[in-house]
């Protein structure tokens, strides 16, 4: 042993050291995420696309749906063949589509 140094007396019998201190974190931000609801017409309407995030006017595509399909049947079983073509003309029978002129994503479809 050196005579200029000293050491820390032992530890008494029994005795149990503190647990080493957490680690430490960085705070996470907080991420929000904001959906827009957006209630779409049966005309184009200017937005910004969700996918590309383009300033865009939306393609508005008017398709048949089961509505369309079911009214052209019943004016089959009517006998007014000439008017069955009428259902897939009407704004009223069919859904319109928006899609999106840049990226030709779905966005949504107006409620009629």
């Amino acid at each position: 042993m050196d005579k200029g140094m000293s050491y820390p007396p032992p530890p008494p019998p029994g005795f149990i050291p503190p647990p080493p201190p957490p680690p430490y974190y960085e705070p996470q931000p907080n991420v929000v995420i904001v959906e827009q609801v957006i209630h779409f017409d049966t005309k184009p309407q200017r937005m910004k696309c969700p996918r590309c995030q383009a300033d865009i006017l939306t393609k508005v595509e008017s398709e048949a749906n089961s509505k369309t399909h079911l009214i052209a049947l019943c004016l089959c079983f009517l006998g007014l063949w000439c008017c069955v073509p009428c259902p897939y003309c009407m704004e009223s029978t069919t859904v319109q589509r928006h899609y999106c002129p840049a990226c030709h994503s779905f966005l949504g479809e107006a409620n009629n």
